[in-house]
């Protein structure tokens, strides 16, 4: 225990946001000038994609000298006696185009909470001015390209990545920042009114899905398994299919809540114990100590479909014993073509 890694924490790109707007209005407030302030996201242990980029606030009297987002945008409009501050994207922060996200469209994608935070700093320092008014940028340098690695774009944010944060604070062990990313196109999915929405593990599963129903229906969960059929259960999903292929589904039967290698591995003997159970046949672990090659010796025997019936029967009860109000069929990658799915 000693010895073991304790993960970093991390401050969500709200945060950082935040941060900067605050040091940038102190700034424009004493030198009554325009002000351009910068931050870097601090590393941390999680698998967040926006570690280590430039998050910029500009603020001043115009939007003259601005560089926005291209995409069709209304800023957000704060208020407060006779000031006023307004919130534009600019190059790298997205704008959002679709309904069902916390910001409707045709807004900058910046969350509630940093906002909020925002709107809180800028009435309590202008709370002794007059006739205020002030236009704010916050851009990310590279973000195009970032967001290019998020499911912005599907779910209708454009051209940049967003201004995330709740609590302010990204937990490691958790993996928030890719939990939060798909209870978003969760949430999403079911304010869209898709009648089903489909969960995959892996690029296979992924194109399937995709040619079953539209791309906005469909969300890659990673290894999350246990995580993203929480928020769909919570959120009320009317069905939600779940398909991956016969390895990680074989974890999943075996109570595993993630599938990634460094949670734990399959208990072979327990494996065989079942197949041995349900289907009258004894696998040799010894010689194929792989789920696909226990696929391969039950393919010869005559009993690959009874196999993955076996499979699948055991992950979907898995999944009630987990959530008993899940709506989450699953449905293994390979047993597509055997059981004519």
């Amino acid at each position: 225990m000693r010895n073991q890694k304790v993960l970093r924490k991390g401050y969500t790109t709200g945060t950082h946001t935040v941060a900067s707007f605050r040091s940038c209005l102190d700034t424009l407030l004493v030198t009554n000038k325009a002000c351009i302030t910068k931050t870097t996201k601090i590393d941390n242990d999680d698998l967040d994609v926006t570690k280590g980029c430039e998050i910029i606030v500009s603020l001043d009297f115009s939007i003259e000298n601005f560089l926005l987002n291209p995409t069709f945008q209304k800023a957000q409009l704060f208020k407060c006696k006779t000031n006023s501050l307004e919130i534009y994207a600019g190059i790298g922060v997205g704008v959002v185009t679709k309904k069902g996200l916390k910001i409707p469209p045709p807004y900058p994608a910046i969350n509630p909470a940093p906002l909020n935070a925002i709107q809180d700093y800028f009435k309590i320092k202008t709370n002794n001015r007059q006739h205020l008014h002030l236009k704010c940028c916050i851009s990310v340098v590279n973000g195009q390209e970032i967001a290019k690695q998020t499911a912005n774009a599907k779910v209708g944010v454009l051209e940049g990545i967003s201004i995330l944060g709740t609590t302010g604070v990204v937990k490691p062990v958790s993996s928030s920042a890719y939990i939060d990313s798909v209870k978003t196109q969760i949430e999403f999915a079911i304010q869209n009114r898709y009648e089903t929405i489909y969960f995959t593990l892996g690029n296979s599963a992924f194109n399937i899905a995709c040619s079953k129903a539209n791309k906005e229906a469909v969300i890659e969960i990673g290894n999350f398994v246990y995580d993203s059929i929480e928020v769909a259960t919570n959120q009320n999903a009317k069905e939600v299919i779940f398909l991956c292929g016969i390895g990680k589904m074989t974890k999943v039967y075996q109570g595993f809540k993630n599938t990634h290698n460094r949670f734990g591995v399959i208990d072979f003997d327990k494996l065989q114990a079942d197949i041995k159970r349900n289907l009258n046949y004894e696998v040799d672990i010894e010689a194929t100590l792989t789920v696909k090659g226990i696929s391969q010796e039950l393919k010869k025997a005559g009993l690959l479909k009874e196999f993955y019936e076996m499979i699948t029967l055991k992950a979907n009860k898995q999944i009630k014993k987990w959530f008993k109000t899940s709506n989450v069929k699953a449905i293994i990658l390979e047993e597509k073509e055997v059981l004519g799915w």
